[in-house]
């Protein structure tokens, strides 16, 4: 069942009340990662504005899907600490995308986080967060490339086709591996 949903940035209390008045079932605001490093790479608003348009959206009643990026340059423990923030706020799906670095933007001289990382944050928030919808979101391709069946030992799901900046795999390849790791695809518009 395909729920509405949008991703509108900051939300008070009010805004989600009038948005689930309006017929909105679903919020995506990813929280990106942990507190003590989420200010090396956002400077328009504060962790503590991120958690409470998160924390509005589970008040007003919205199924809530908020998760993070990898390979930000964040370490193990900001990793830790934002698993257990999202515990906290109890997102219905939780997308563990990977940077992909673009040429041109502040980021784009990184290195993609290793397969070994990228799994291992998956198995984290996995553990964390038993009851979220585990996502492998962007950037997956590229950061596990072979190993990408890996990730559907800690996934529920993988998205596919594309993101807001870069292409993903296509549905029918994405099925192609699922099944032929002998997991049972359930196909979402």
């Amino acid at each position: 069942q395909i729920l509405p949903g949008a991703s509108l940035g900051i939300l008070t209390d009010d805004m989600a009340v009038k948005l689930r008045a309006a017929g909105l079932e679903t919020y995506h605001h990813n929280v990106e990662t942990g507190r003590s490093y989420y200010g090396s790479v956002c400077s328009t608003h504060t962790y503590d504005d991120r958690l409470a348009t998160v924390t509005s959206g589970r008040r007003a009643g919205l199924h809530l899907c908020s998760g993070v990026i990898v390979g930000m340059g964040e370490t193990d423990d900001d990793l830790v600490d934002v698993a257990h923030a999202l515990a906290r706020l109890e997102p219905t799906s939780l997308p563990v995308n990977f940077l992909h670095p673009i040429d041109g933007t502040p980021l784009g001289d990184r290195e993609p986080p290793a397969v070994g990382r990228c799994l291992r944050a998956l198995a984290l928030f996995r553990l964390t967060n038993p009851r979220a919808e585990i996502r492998a979101a962007g950037g997956r391709e590229r950061c596990l490339g072979a190993a990408q069946p890996l990730a559907l030992y800690a996934a529920n799901s993988v998205f596919v086709q594309g993101y807001l900046t870069t292409p993903g795999q296509q549905p029918d390849e994405a099925l192609g591996m699922i099944e032929t790791k002998g997991f049972i695809a359930l196909v979402e518009a």
